[in-house]
């Protein structure tokens, strides 16, 4: 478990890299079978792997769980830009 600031709260569950839990998210911003960007208390973060699909997302608790296997978990640093083009413009390709 991760904290930074007061009432900012990120938990991050990580089970034989085929199961991902992560608490705290509060916008799934893009996502494809390779690559997710979710908006969390704490920051965006960037999954990616193979595989990857959504198992369960309850925004209203800030819940999402991600089935595949998971290479990495990264941060995006505060005022910097994904590689993606967001959702709509995966959609459109």
């Amino acid at each position: 478990m991760v904290e930074q600031g007061k009432g900012k709260r990120q938990e991050l569950h990580l089970f034989q890299r085929k199961l991902l839990e992560i608490s705290g998210v509060q916008n799934v911003e893009s996502f494809d079978s390779e690559e997710f960007l979710l908006q969390t208390e704490l920051g965006h973060l960037t999954i990616r792997g193979q595989n990857l699909h959504i198992k369960n997302l309850n925004l209203e608790q800030g819940l999402v769980s991600i089935e595949g296997l998971v290479n990495s978990l990264s941060y995006l640093e505060p005022g910097s830009h994904s590689s993606n083009k967001g959702f709509l413009g995966k959609l459109f390709r």
